[in-house]
């Protein structure tokens, strides 16, 4: 009697869940209060005014308004400076 061997499944055929991270509302767009405007790991983006941070490092509206992007200079401790992105509701 032939036997054949259990052809097993491969063991490296898995992979991790989409995280689905980046901008969620564009500069122009109205956001209204608990909106999520980026979703991010560590803080790319910085918030601004009518704008508040989660503990995901998630940016999300506080207030009714039009999202805001700008590029700010900011000045490090050691003298250096550095630009970021910032990121406010008007």
């Amino acid at each position: 009697m032939a036997h054949t061997k259990a052809g097993g499944s491969s063991q490296n055929a898995r992979d991790s869940q989409a995280k689905y991270l980046g901008i969620k509302l564009y500069a122009g767009e109205k956001a209204k209060p608990g909106a999520i405007l980026v979703r991010q790991r560590g803080t790319k983006f910085i918030p601004g005014n009518g704008v508040k941070i989660g503990k995901d490092d998630t940016i999300y509206a506080v207030k009714e308004g039009v999202v805001k992007y700008e590029l700010k200079r900011k000045t490090r401790f050691d003298g250096s400076k550095s630009s970021v992105r910032k990121v406010s509701v008007v």
